[in-house]
């Protein structure tokens, strides 16, 4: 059974966030939760965010509900969200484009290997 979390719009950029979730892919879920809260980065956080609330789909679903200790990351995949653009002005009338990047988060956890 695989239980999916998204969350989308996060101000992080993918570049930055996909470091972090690259490290947890393939781990079981208890392991990569003690490894993000541990991690001193903002994706860090944000990413178990993500990851804890795939647990918690996983736990109460309707059907099948799972012990945590079973689960592991299948997938954690991180898409570019929308650019925010912006400038600031420079010397002698331009202007320096400045792109304040957001991602969307996307974890699949799962007790079939």
């Amino acid at each position: 059974m695989e239980k999916l979390a998204v969350t989308k719009n996060v101000r992080i950029s993918a570049f930055k966030a996909r470091e972090v979730a690259r490290l947890i892919q393939g781990k079981a879920a208890v392991e990569a939760m003690n490894m993000l809260a541990l991690m001193p980065r903002k994706a860090a956080e944000l990413i178990g965010k993500t990851l804890k609330s795939a647990v918690a789909n996983a736990e109460n679903a309707d059907q099948d509900s799972v012990d945590r200790s079973r689960l592991y990351v299948k997938e954690a995949v991180i898409g570019e969200g929308p650019t925010l653009k912006r400038f600031q002005p420079k010397a002698r009338g331009s202007a320096g484009h400045i792109r304040k990047r957001t991602s969307h988060i996307r974890v699949i956890v799962s007790d079939e290997i």
